[in-house]
């Protein structure tokens, strides 16, 4: 992603498309059920009743083609992401742990070389001579450092574990993303919370905060700009703050119109023009023209209501019970990883972008390789 922005899922697709070949070839029967099982465990079904919902709203989008533009580039990739996730842990070699070290590496010193020569390798190579455009790659880097590190130190290699993390940190606190330093910092911050605390205290204190993300998700505008001192503005201004206040405060107020069963699927693009912003204050409105809330929660709310977000926060409860069995250090890093993406996407773009799709999709491979029986020390 650091040499080709939108490549994750693309990457990510042929890979689950390999593996799924080779898991077929070697047992097509076990691997069927594998994949149904899990489609049928309590995860699997609330994600199904989620996108189920996300179909339904279909029905009563104003904008269909919109809907259906972002279904198109969100299902593949969540397929993929659930296919790579599903079949790849157990099944990857070795060698792939110090490679995928490597390629961290490599992405962080491209990340850190094109900033400090004025973008020279992305003009050369003709490419979008920006900064931001480092900023998926650097969401990414802080995703995939935890996992990569816990398959290293698994495996024996505790100091290449150790780089692997060094790396990601680099990329992306060099990067100018403040959501990736945010990631970052969340990140590290819940995996001590997971290192010196009980697990299940851990776990409860993580779901306690991916609740309070959905259910605060309506009102964060209002909350921002009632409790943010003016001093946190001007210390932010090049993270646009105030922009991203009145960004929520309008989007919430189009939740207040409409909180039952949002506006459509994928609609954020044209928010401006959907029955819900033609019901809230005038002054609010400009604001829904900027694409998205840059709030995956809030994105939730406003296009599939309270129905989308009661299934979003099941979905991630469940995703979180797991995490209490097992070991600290294994645990620590599915926390700090959970905390990571939810720090992101809590200020981050369109939730159903395929590189995000993509890039938690190979986090969450990697953790589970970290975690098959006999992959090395619990």
């Amino acid at each position: 992603m650091a040499l080709a922005n939108r490549s994750s899922p693309a990457l990510v697709a042929v890979a689950a498309l390999l593996v799924l070949a080779g898991r077929l070839a070697e047992d097509a029967a076990g691997t069927l059920r594998d994949l149904v099982g899990a489609l049928v465990a309590p995860l699997g079904l609330a994600v199904l009743a989620l996108l189920a919902w996300t179909l339904a709203s279909f029905a009563w989008t104003p904008f269909p083609a919109v809907s259906l533009r972002a279904l198109s580039e969100f299902a593949p990739t969540l397929l993929a992401a659930f296919l790579l996730a599903r079949l790849a842990p157990g099944r990857i070699p070795a060698f792939a742990g110090p490679l995928a070290c490597a390629a961290l590496a490599l992405a962080a010193a491209i990340i850190v070389a094109s900033l400090a020569t004025d973008l020279r390798l992305q003009a050369w190579l003709g490419q979008r001579d920006a900064a931001f455009v480092f900023n998926r790659p650097a969401m990414t880097l802080v995703l995939l450092g935890a996992p990569v590190a816990l398959v290293l130190w698994r495996q024996g290699r505790p100091w290449l574990g150790a780089a692997a993390l060094a790396f990601a940190s680099v990329g992306a606190l060099r990067s100018i993303s403040g959501a990736a330093a945010m990631g970052l910092g969340a990140g590290f911050a819940m995996a001590a919370l997971a290192a010196i605390l009980p697990r299940r205290v851990a776990v409860g204190i993580a779901g306690l905060g991916l609740g309070l993300a959905v259910a605060l998700a309506p009102v964060e505008g209002d909350l921002l700009e009632r409790l943010m001192p003016e001093a946190a503005h001007a210390r932010l201004v090049q993270s646009s703050s105030r922009a991203r206040v009145a960004i929520a405060r309008s989007f919430g107020a189009a939740v207040a119109a409409d909180p039952w069963r949002g506006a459509g699927f994928g609609v954020a693009p044209g928010f401006a023009e959907t029955p819900a912003a033609a019901r809230i204050e005038p002054d609010l409105r400009p604001m829904l023209a900027v694409g998205h809330p840059h709030n995956t929660f809030l994105q939730v709310w406003a296009e599939l209501g309270l129905v989308g977000a009661v299934l979003l926060a099941l979905a991630l409860f469940l995703a979180l019970r797991p995490v209490a069995a097992l070991a600290r250090p294994a645990a620590a890093a599915a926390l700090g990883l959970a905390a990571a993406a939810a720090a992101i996407a809590f200020v981050e773009h369109n939730a159903w972008a395929a590189w995000w799709t993509a890039s938690l999709g190979a986090a969450i491979t990697w953790l589970r390789e970290a975690t098959k029986p006999g992959n090395g020390p619990a």
